[in-house]
């Protein structure tokens, strides 16, 4: 599947690259010198090394090995190697320095994210991630209202959460909990308080309460709307997530973007993005109010997946919990889980079991 690996405009220069994990891959998104995005797995063609240990960087020209000096171009190919000319193919030919190059990894860019796809023939970016967005949205146009490919990250945490990102998902996709454990975000979006009713405005957009000036978190006045928000959408917010890892929250001002980097059956990583228009950012403009109000939210939903957690090893969740009507969704994505990693019959096998893969 397509996997939002990392904001584009902090790759801007030649030889800025990133490193992400994916699964078992760890994977470089470098631009090259023709400005060009590209992935690669962050792996040597000799011996396996990893080019590059650190989480981020800047190279100057190539990217190097530090095992054995093979060396590769912004573009994948190798360009040098210690007694590369006296490396001959069986037929005794020269090498294809291409096909000896680093490993491609398939890459898109769309709402100012790289996304990476490890498949060799990777699925439909249309369908499967523009598609779900314009599904949950209703509308194929209401996500370019927000521009958010032209926005700038004000703001970033990197969380590290004990517990499996399909908690994480489950509980991004209900709004059930939101009275019990989000004082603050229910006194700005009182729809969210209405327990099995809340699902309904999870997906149809939440209203701002009326006695709220914006998504803040005190209700304060937040910044002017971004220009191309609509009227339809000046007062509400809405949420979207985007499987396997990616839920994108949409208020008029600014935008919370959280990408997962699952690393364990039982530790995931979130880095959340806070993105306002360039101008408030450039000009040191006061973000903290918009931030405190999610950043609080992420804190107690995270707390509330790591309290869970332990227990999916227990004979007592072994089916995955009782589904409540309104939870349809949260069985759909039970369902598209068992489709992806195959029906196994273990003890403890609930949808965040510590024995099930990832």
């Amino acid at each position: 599947m397509w996997f939002c690996a990392a904001r584009s405009g902090e790759l801007a220069n030649p030889g800025q690259f990133k490193k992400v994990q994916i699964g078992r891959e760890s994977v470089l998104v470098v631009r090259g010198r023709d400005g060009a995005l590209r992935a690669f797995l962050n792996v040597c063609r000799h011996r396996g090394s990893a080019l590059c240990a650190e989480p981020e960087g800047q190279v100057k020209r190539n990217l190097q090995c530090p095992y054995h000096a093979w060396t590769y171009a912004l573009d994948g190919k190798l360009v040098a190697a210690p007694n590369l000319a006296s490396l001959k193919e069986p037929s005794g030919e020269g090498i294809d320095r291409y096909e000896y190059g680093l490993v491609s990894v398939a890459l898109t860019e769309w709402l100012g994210y790289a996304w990476v796809c490890l498949a060799d023939d990777p699925p439909s970016f249309v369908d499967e991630v523009v598609g779900e967005v314009t599904h949950r949205l209703g509308d194929p146009t209401a996500i370019d209202h927000y521009g958010i490919e032209n926005l700038t990250v004000g703001h970033r945490v990197v969380y590290d959460v004990a517990a499996n990102w399909k908690l994480i998902v489950e509980n991004f996709m209900e709004c059930y909990h939101c009275a019990t454990i989000h004082p603050e975000l229910t006194e700005v979006l009182p729809e969210f308080a209405k327990g099995l009713a809340a699902q309904y405005y999870v997906g149809h957009g939440a209203e701002f309460s009326s006695e709220v000036s914006g998504f803040t978190i005190d209700g304060s006045a937040g910044f002017d709307n971004l220009p191309g928000v609509t009227e339809e959408q000046e007062r509400r917010y809405y949420a979207v997530t985007v499987k396997p890892v990616v839920f994108i929250n949409l208020v008029p001002d600014h935008i919370i973007f959280h990408r997962m980097y699952p690393l364990a059956p039982d530790r995931t990583i979130v880095e959340c993005d806070w993105l306002y228009s360039p101008d408030i950012v450039e000009h040191g403009r006061d973000v903290s109010r918009s931030v405190e109000l999610f950043h609080r939210v992420n804190e107690q939903d995270f707390e509330a997946c790591e309290r869970t957690q332990p227990a999916m090893s227990s004979r007592a969740y072994r089916d995955g919990g009782v589904l409540v009507p309104s939870e349809h969704h949260i069985a759909e994505f039970h369902e598209w889980v068992v489709s992806r990693v195959g029906a196994r019959s273990r003890p403890g096998g609930g949808i965040g079991a510590q024995s099930q893969p990832g």
